[in-house]
């Protein structure tokens, strides 16, 4: 049974129900004078409502809360050049409350969502407690999960690419496989190490890949002259008959013809539908032996959000009018991953990419605002992609730019300087700027980080009687 503590009072509850209305019974503000605006997430979508509203609303009487499960805004674009050591990790990340001139901060984790009452409830990472927010105005910005398709083999046997810690994991693994395989004179035991296989050829799984690829060639060539090249064995499984399904035909051509030459074994019309420890099942009734099973195969959405009172769509994403409103609810919107958005013009869903959820948060902000001018107009989310781009080899990209398909050098150019102009800071793009350029002229790192140890704390008793820190430390003196 779970055992619910009243954030503003010492009473404990056997059930959310019975909280929620004592809360609201006992502690939900009534004064109309200060708005609440409460923003969940804070990856793209989060960041960019977060920002326009900080400045649109100078002069308005207003509460913003923003509450993510990481305390950083990560630059996913970027995430694959982290698993390959290109990258280091604290150049993609900056700490959300950087972005907080004006709004409040919580690093906690979004338990449930109440939108008859106007609450949530969130749980703190270190001791789990439980707490709970009002809003006036609710801001969905969550992202996706990895979807597994209910296999828990694959899900035991594979590493994602979503966070992070994911990226961090991967490139320590890669390091280690080419430790054990430098260390082994047996030729099968020696492949089986060097075998890495990317499952998903969309723009993760490709430029995952390519990143990986590009890392295990160069480190062998510099720190590893004990393995043979040969036994490298790195695949891109894809479930259609091409790769890029995001790109026109000539393009995924293109990069299919790049990523190949490069040495990249390409599987085409196979899923992967098993795993164990040792080996990958494909759906053609193959088996590929490999210590590393990457899965950029699907996303799923987070159960917080498939449990929501609402109307669900495509993906078990939440249903949307043309002004990013949740259906029924005039005062929550909605957007980024989380969102099914109907794009009218091609009778067709707007895709969840960074691009989509940058403009969908100016939108989230502009009709708050109108909101709160009592404007019964909104303004309507329309926006068509300024292009696709993708990195699939050293100095090799490919771009769709205004129409225009670009391959080679010069889209590797554009996809490094468009994405770094995105970076939000410029002691950032400074340090992203020092290890491109450290790379062009150094070998990677293979240094192995090991275990970090981590306190994990549940619980800190606190009464009124504690006597200081400084009272701690003097009262012997």
């Amino acid at each position: 049974m779970s055992v619910i503590n009243c954030n503003c009072c010492d009473l404990v509850f056997d059930s959310e129900s019975k909280y929620y209305a004592h809360y609201v019974a006992t502690h939900k503000s009534t004064s109309p004078s200060i708005k609440k605006i409460l923003i969940l997430g804070g990856g793209f979508g989060g960041i960019n409502v977060l920002n326009k509203i900080e400045k649109k609303f100078q002069n308005e009487s207003i509460e913003i809360t923003i509450v993510s499960d990481e305390n950083f805004f990560l630059f996913t674009p970027m995430l694959p050049q982290v698993a390959s050591g290109l990258l280091h990790p604290s150049n993609i990340t900056i700490p959300v409350r950087y972005f907080c001139k004006k709004a409040k901060f919580l690093h906690a984790s979004i338990d449930s969502i109440d939108l008859e009452q106007q609450l949530v409830t969130i749980q703190r990472s270190f001791d789990n407690k439980v707490r709970t927010l009002e809003y006036d105005y609710l801001v969905l910005a969550l992202g996706g999960q990895t979807n597994f398709f209910n296999n828990e083999n694959l899900e035991k046997h594979s590493f994602t690419m979503k966070t992070i810690a994911d990226a961090i994991a991967i490139k320590n693994h890669l390091i280690v496989m080419l430790e054990h395989a430098a260390q082994t004179g047996n030729y099968e035991l020696q492949r089986t190490l060097l075998t890495f296989v990317v499952v998903g050829a969309g723009f993760a799984g490709v430029e995952t890949v390519s990143e990986i690829n590009q890392f295990i060639k160069n480190s062998i060539s510099k720190s590893y002259p004990t393995i043979n090249p040969k036994n490298v064995n790195v695949i891109l499984v894809s479930a259609k008959d091409r790769i890029l399904p995001e790109v026109d035909e000539k393009l995924s051509e293109k990069a299919t013809e790049f990523i190949e030459k490069d040495g990249v074994m390409i599987l085409k019309n196979t899923k992967a539908i098993d795993a164990d420890e040792e080996n990958v099942h494909l759906s053609n009734g193959g088996k590929l032996s490999c210590a590393t099973l990457i899965w950029t195969g699907g996303t799923k959405m987070d159960r917080v959000i498939s449990e929501l009172k609402c109307e669900h769509g495509l993906g078990g994403r939440v249903i949307v009018d043309g002004s990013l409103r949740m259906k029924n609810k005039e005062n929550v919107f909605v957007l980024g991953d989380c969102a099914l958005i109907k794009d009218d013009s091609l009778n067709s869903y707007y895709p969840s990419t960074a691009q989509h959820a940058i403009r969908e948060g100016k939108t989230v902000a502009e009709n708050l605002l109108l909101s709160f001018k009592k404007q019964n107009k909104l303004k309507k989310f329309t926006f068509h992609s300024l292009g696709i781009m993708a990195i699939i080899g050293e100095r090799v990209g490919i771009a769709t730019i205004a129409g225009k398909n670009i391959s080679g050098l010069s889209a590797w150019l554009i996809w490094r300087t468009y994405y770094l102009s995105k970076i939000p800071t410029f002691g950032k793009k400074l340090k992203i700027c020092v290890d491109w350029f450290t790379d062009s002229i150094l070998a990677r790192d293979v240094t192995l980080v090991g275990s970090i140890k981590k306190k994990e704390i549940h619980s800190i008793h606190v009464n009124e009687n504690m006597p200081s820190i400084k009272e701690q430390l003097i009262s012997d003196i």
